[in-house]
């Protein structure tokens, strides 16, 4: 599929372009673009490096070589050559270049924090995220994102990679904001389309086997005609009223059916035009819009700033349906672009890991591993070995602190009292939130396998509680403290598998299932800025 997708995009990228950045795809085969004739000053021919004095006195004694031979070169310090000789470029002679037209932008984090970035009008929001990644000292893993926040509309959405900050900006209203956050979920349709779009919601106006491998080659392909449908619950314009209808979404835009599920051409109502609209979601459907589900989203025309009667409401029957209209309706509108966006990211990868090598600090290179079980020591040469040896001299200090604390020992390091607090320093610890909180983030980063958060439990002061999402769905599973031989430990299975602290439960299902649904992927993280 990747190899069909290469194919495509590197037939976009093969249209001639003009010196205006136009495709020349109106031209006759051998047909040529005339060019403006140079003027005498544009052909100034490229000369070597020559003494300024030295052509000055061979132009005076050869008059014949100042215009044909050699090029008039000004003096670009007149004040050297004597006190009554003019400048060569008088104050004001040369044009002003333009100059790059900069912008301040306030981005927020979801703790509240917010951080004021001047950036160019030409930068996009990816460029702006890897700026706030660099300035927050956070790791560039392709996931961050620049989300398009309207709290007075109820109305979110992800920018694209491609999109313009500037652009964007002025098409939101002053109470309008942007968000700096996680999203997984930008990219993954292109990695497992088959959870994305139902067999039963995918149609081919065209003749087509439908196959998975080939779904999203006929989206990307502006000669194919995929088609979504299925029903959805419509909000009128201008009213409080809900309507169910048969809807299919087409290249040409959004269509609802007047007549049960029928398709046919006098039957279909064009509901919205994706070209000058931007797909959202919905945050609070239900209060704000009364609507019938928690799976909204919206259609809004870019001109729209606070009128909400403008704005074309739509709501699914679950998650699954909701992610595959809002996914098909970035990909019908955006096409090829999203599919660079998505390997740009692995191409710069490709190319610096040919050229990078692992560094490694200076007392970490002056170290060696070491084997003293025999009368002398050697060196360790095996990485293998090495490696062993490094994690039985782990266990053995994790065994000699644990004989300490039994027999009283004073250490700073307590191991009872530090398992208890240590997991506060991670990122996916987000402390004290309620259920609802914990859902809503894991949302808003991305509904993807293994996406995970660890919170304090509210009805087990002791306890705490894992939130997993698998298939799109959020599970969570009580952490609960068991003691053995007077040490505490904590365990997911009922006291089967234990762990001195939840930085060891992390990393172990990090590597395994275990009694889980799915392995244990990425965290949920916020970030101040």
């Amino acid at each position: 599929m990747d190899a069909s997708l290469e194919s495509l995009c590197a037939a976009s990228e093969t249209a001639p372009l003009l010196h205006n950045g136009q495709h020349s795809r109106g031209l006759a085969p051998g047909a040529r673009v005339l060019q403006p004739q140079a003027t005498p000053r544009q052909r100034v021919q490229r000369s070597q490096p020559v003494r300024i004095l030295a052509v000055r006195r061979l132009q005076e004694e050869d008059p014949h070589l100042r215009t044909s031979s050699l090029p008039a070169i000004p003096n670009p310090f007149p004040e050297l050559c004597g006190p009554g000789s003019p400048p060569a470029l008088t104050p004001g002679s040369l044009p002003p270049g333009p100059a790059a037209a900069k912008q301040d932008v306030k981005v927020f984090s979801e703790d509240g924090t917010s951080k004021v970035v001047e950036i160019l009008a030409d930068m996009t929001a990816r460029d702006l995220c890897q700026l706030l990644v660099y300035r927050s000292h956070c790791v560039d893993d392709n996931s961050w994102a620049l989300v398009e926040h309207h709290p007075h509309l109820g109305l979110e959405r992800c920018l694209e990679d491609h999109e313009l900050v500037v652009q964007v900006e002025s098409t939101m209203a002053s109470e309008s904001k942007f968000l700096f956050r996680k999203n997984y979920a930008k990219y993954e349709f292109f990695k497992n389309p088959m959870n994305f779009f139902p067999e039963q919601m995918v149609t081919w106006c065209q003749q087509s086997n439908g196959s998975h491998t080939q779904l999203l080659q006929n989206f990307l392909n502006s000669s194919s005609c995929p088609e979504i449908q299925g029903f959805l619950h419509v909000k009128e314009l201008g009213r409080k009223s809900w309507k169910k209808l048969y809807v299919c979404l087409r290249r040409s835009g959004l269509y609802c059916s007047t007549k049960g599920a029928s398709k046919e051409p006098r039957h279909l109502q064009l509901l919205a035009d994706l070209e000058d609209s931007s797909i959202f979601s919905l945050i609070a459907g239900r209060k704000q819009y009364s609507a019938p589900t928690d799976y909204g989203f919206c259609i809004k025309p870019n001109r729209v700033r606070n009128e909400a009667k403008e704005l074309r409401l739509l709501c699914a029957e679950d998650e699954q349906s909701r992610t595959c209209w809002v996914t098909a309706c970035r990909l019908l509108k955006y096409g090829m672009l999203l599919y660079q966006n998505y390997r740009i990211p692995q191409q710069r990868k490709a190319m610096l890991s040919s050229f990078s090598t692992p560094v490694r600090s200076v007392s970490e290179n002056s170290l060696v591993a070491m084997d003293f079980s025999g009368q002398t020591g050697r060196v360790i040469e095996n990485p293998a070995e090495a490696q062993s040896a490094a994690l039985e001299e782990g266990h053995a200090w994790r065994k000699r602190s644990t004989r300490m604390n039994i027999l009283g020992s004073q250490s700073p390091l307590h191991p009872s009292a530090l398992s208890t607090v240590i997991h506060r320093t991670q990122h996916w610890f987000h402390g004290r939130i309620s259920r609802e909180e914990s859902h809503r983030i894991i949302k808003q980063q991305g509904l993807v396998d293994g996406l995970f958060l660890l919170r304090d439990s509210q009805s087990n002061p002791k306890a705490f509680v894992l939130t997993l999402c698998h298939h799109q769905k959020i599970k969570n599973f009580q952490i609960l403290p068991c003691e053995d031989d007077g040490q505490t430990f904590f365990s997911l299975d009922d006291g089967n598998t234990k762990f001195s602290d939840l930085i060891q439960l992390v990393d172990f299902y990090q590597l395994n299932k275990g009694v889980l649904p799915c392995r244990l992927k990425h965290h949920c993280i916020r970030v101040a800025l």
